[in-house]
C-alpha cells in the first residue's frame, strides 16, 4: 500500500507518529496550554465554515498560486515556526526547509530550533522566513537580525503573542525540560520508540544553538523557561518601530487577534499580520484564530497570513475564503515528521495540494482569490 492510501490526511498520521515518538515529545507537540479549549477549538471550528459546490462549469484547471509579499509561491500555504522542530524529528528544519524549497512555499525557522539559520538558510532556496521571539538586548538583536539577514531569511516574523510564559500543563507532565534531562521515566519512553532513540542517538541530542550562543543553555530548565525565554521581552510599539528601522526586508507581526490593533500597526509600516492564537498554546481563554479572521479583514488592506487548527486542504480553502491570504501549518508537518521521518514532509504537502485541487473542482474555483465567493455560511 502506498503512503498516499495508507495516509491520505493528517487524521491517519496522528497515530503512526504517537507510535513512533517518545510520549513526553507527543505531548511537548500536541498539547495547548490550560484546559485545552481554544487548542481543540481551533480544529473544531472549521467545521462550521460551509461552501457551495459548483455544478455545470465544465472541465477546469485549478490554479493553486498564490503571491505574497511580492513573491508568487505555488501553493497557499507554508511552514509556520515551531520550536525545537529536531526534538520531534532529527533534522527536522533542515528537512521541512529543504522541502519548502523543493515545493516553492515558504519556511518560517523559529528562533529556538535545534539548527542555526546558517546551517538552515541555504536550503530554502530564498523562500525562508525568521521567526523572532523578541530578544531584550538591543545588541543580540542586531547581531541576530545580521545573523538572519546573511543567512539568506528575507522576511522577518515578529512574534508578539508572548507577554508571558504560558503554563502548558500537559507539557509539563510530559517530563520535558532544555536541554532534556534524562531521567529513568525519560528513557523508559526512549526505549519504546527505537527508530526515533536510533535516529537521534545518530543525530545528537536537540539543543538550541542560535540562542544558546547568547546565553547560558547548559541546565536542564521548564521547557517555558528555556534560554529563549530568559533571553526575550514583552516587545511593545517601540520595540516594532526599531525592527522597521533596522530590518532591510518585510516585517510580519505573528498573533494578531483584535481588529482594534490594526490601524496602528498599519502606521507603524508593517508588510503583513498574521492571525494567529498561538495554535491554543498560549492563552486558553481566548477566541479561535478563525473566529476573529473575517473582523481582522474588514479592518485592514494589509496581507493576511493564518494559522492554528489547519490540517486539510478544505481548511485552507475556507481560511481563504475568511479573508486570508496565505496559510500556514504547523503541528501537522511534525506529525507527518514522526509519522514518516524524512518522508513526512513531501507526503504532506501532496496530499494538501491534493486535496485543494479536489475541493477547488467541486467548488468550480479556478482562482484562490475568488474563494469568499463560495461561503454559504460565515463567522461575523
Amino acid at each position: 500500500m502506498t503512503l498516499e492510501y495508507k495516509y491520505p490526511a493528517v487524521e491517519f498520521l496522528k497515530p503512526k507518529a504517537r507510535r513512533r515518538i517518545p510520549h513526553f515529545v507527543w505531548e511537548y507537540l500536541d498539547s495547548g496550554t490550560g484546559a485545552e479549549v481554544t487548542h481543540k477549538r481551533n480544529r473544531t471550528i472549521f467545521e462550521d465554515i460551509k461552501m457551495m459546490p459548483s455544478i455545470l462549469h465544465g472541465p477546469i484547471e485549478p490554479d493553486t498560486r498564490k503571491t505574497l509579499l511580492g513573491k508568487t509561491y505555488d501553493l497557499p500555504f507554508g511552514v509556520a515556526p515551531v520550536g525545537m522542530s529536531g526534538l520531534v524529528w532529527p533534522d527536522a528544519e533542515s528537512l521541512l526547509a529543504k522541502n519548502a524549497g523543493d515545493a516553492n512555499i515558504p519556511y518560517c525557522l523559529s528562533t529556538v530550533a535545534c539548527q542555526t539559520p546558517e546551517q538552515v538558510g541555504p536550503h530554502t532556496k530564498g523562500n525562508g522566513w525568521f521567526q523572532l521571539y523578541p530578544p531584550r538586548d538591543p545588541d543580540i538583536r542586531r547581531d541576530m537580525l545580521r545573523r538572519v539577514k546573511e543567512a539568506g531569511f528575507e522576511t522577518l516574523v515578529l512574534t508578539v503573542d508572548l507577554p508571558e510564559a504560558s503554563r502548558r500543563e500537559r507539557q509539563a507532565r510530559g517530563g520535558i525540560t532544555h536541554p532534556p534531562v534524562l531521567t529513568a521515566r525519560l528513557l523508559a519512553q526512549i526505549a519504546r520508540r527505537p527508530a526515533w532513540a536510533i535516529a537521534t542517538a545518530l543525530h545528537g541530542r536537540p539543543e538550541m544553538p542560535f540562542v544558546s550562543q547568547y546565553g547560558d543553555a547548559s541546565r536542564g530548565l521548564p521547557i517555558t523557561e528555556h534560554i529563549g525565554y530568559q533571553l526575550r521581552t514583552s516587545p511593545d510599539m517601540e520595540y516594532v518601530n526599531w525592527l522597521r528601522d533596522h530590518w532591510q526586508g518585510p516585517l510580519v507581526l505573528k498573533g494578531i487577534m483584535n481588529h482594534k490593533d490594526v490601524e496602528r500597526l498599519e502606521a507603524i509600516g508593517v508588510d503583513a499580520l498574521w492571525v494567529s492564537n498561538h495554535a491554543g498554546r498560549q492563552f486558553d481563554g481566548t477566541l479561535t484564530s478563525l473566529e476573529v479572521l473575517p473582523s481582522i479583514r474588514r479592518a485592514s488592506k494589509l496581507p493576511i497570513i493564518f494559522d492554528s487548527g489547519v490540517e486539510r486542504g478544505m481548511d485552507i480553502l475556507r481560511a481563504l475564503a475568511l479573508g486570508a491570504d496565505f496559510v500556514m501549518l504547523g503541528s501537522a508537518w511534525h506529525f507527518a515528521l514522526g509519522a514518516l521521518g524524512r518522508q513526512g514532509p513531501a507526503h504532506l504537502t501532496s496530499i494538501l495540494k491534493k486535496d485543494l485541487i479536489a475541493n477547488m473542482g467541486q467548488l468550480g474555483l479556478v482562482d484562490l482569490n475568488e474563494c469568499a465567493r463560495c461561503l454559504c455560511s460565515k463567522i461575523a
